[in-house]
């Protein structure tokens, strides 16, 4: 049984002992500590300006399934750039589930994509920096400056990466990776545009050289092959246009 002699507690000490509960993992007996602090009206405005205790706070009531609470905590205190990335997880992951269980059915990308822009994050747990795909603008500069320098990074480049970057090696292997494979589709859709023109050019000195007639007939199979390959990639490139990102 986890019990302290709370009364003798200072807020450093109570924000102490909130710090080293959620590092533990052990939320529930982070739980059973706050709920064993004093609720005399002075030691509760103390403990409420405290970020260690607010932040244990938000993590029980989010373990707990206390959405309301989690929310009413965020909304209403300002927290310091250090406590955003666990705050914001907490926030999104909470407005996943309710999303889930009032579907009935788990969440997909586009689903949390509409959950995210309906329930955007508040400015006390977001420094207001705009995000692009998820990731803050400086981050996907930071990604594109490493990619021109080496598009496949070995997983020591990957760790350091997600350090500077705040992001996790996964994250950045999967930036990397959707990044090659855009960078591999601009690249045909550029080969194929060079085929649609170097076939229309092939038609046009034909047309000049009075190889096909006037109803527009090639006279010849190959002067026909080259039409049909070169309608054949303009259909193409038409219909790639779109995934192009």
């Amino acid at each position: 049984m986890f019990q302290l002699p709370i009364l003798n507690f200072s807020p450093q000490q109570v924000a102490g002992v909130c710090e080293t509960l959620e590092e533990s993992g052990d939320v529930e007996r982070l739980g059973r500590f706050l709920w064993s602090l004093p609720v005399a009206p002075a030691a509760c405005e103390v403990l409420n300006k405290n970020e260690s205790v607010l932040r244990a706070r938000a993590v029980v009531a989010f373990h707990t399934g206390n959405f309301r609470e989690l929310y009413h905590i965020l909304e209403n205190h300002k927290f310091t750039k250090e406590s955003h990335t666990k705050l914001q997880a907490l926030w999104l992951e909470a407005h996943y589930q309710e999303a889930e269980k009032l579907r009935g059915r788990p969440l997909g990308p586009v689903d949390k994509y509409r959950v995210r822009k309906k329930f955007p994050l508040p400015r006390t747990i977001w420094d207001g920096e705009q995000k692009t795909h998820c990731f803050k603008e400086r981050t996907r500069h930071l990604l594109r400056e490493w990619y021109l320098q080496d598009p496949y990074p070995n997983p020591s480049k990957k760790r350091e990466l997600a350090q500077a970057t705040g992001l996790t090696p996964t994250q950045v292997g999967n930036w990397f990776k959707n990044r090659r494979q855009r960078d591999r589709a601009a690249a045909a859709k550029n080969r194929l545009q060079q085929q649609v023109l170097s076939g229309g050019s092939v038609r046009s000195l034909a047309e000049d050289d009075g190889t096909v007639d006037r109803l527009g007939n090639s006279s010849s199979p190959e002067a026909s092959l080259s039409s049909k390959a070169a309608a054949s990639a303009i259909s193409i490139t038409s219909s790639d246009s779109e995934c192009d990102i």
